[in-house]
């Protein structure tokens, strides 16, 4: 089991910019493909971004593309979303989740393919 902790989370105005981290402890994320998702209040979790093990592939929703990076720095057992030109409709908390199916070179996209979670960061942005 990986143990997942995010930070970087706040209260910020639109147009505004966070970078969110993910840091790992209990085993390597090394190998695993790691994603990002969220959860807006009275609405299901969704996919934001997601990055294979090797950071060859990443995906992400279309309403955050071209303003949300997703990295890993497997040095540093962390995962990050830079997240920029920050709207309203960005509002929630997000979560890191860990793929434990090593190698693998698919981003998973579906909450259920996730294996452990991390508690999650509030992010409020104001108009």
């Amino acid at each position: 089991q990986v143990q997942l902790v995010e930070s970087g989370g706040g209260l910020v105005q639109a147009g505004d910019s966070l970078r969110l981290s993910c840091a790992a402890s209990g085993r390597t994320i090394s190998w695993y493909a790691m994603g990002w998702f969220r959860q807006a209040a009275g609405k299901e979790r969704e996919f934001v971004a997601g990055i294979s093990w090797g950071s060859s592939k990443r995906d992400y929703q279309d309403s955050v593309k071209g303003r949300f990076t997703v990295s890993r720095d497997n040095a540093k057992n962390t995962v990050y979303l830079q997240m920029d030109s920050l709207t309203p409709e960005d509002t929630a908390v997000y979560y890191c989740a860990a793929d434990r199916n090593s190698f693998s070179t698919v981003v998973p996209t579906r909450a259920g393919e996730y294996d452990d979670w991390g508690q999650g960061t509030q992010v409020t942005v104001s108009s």
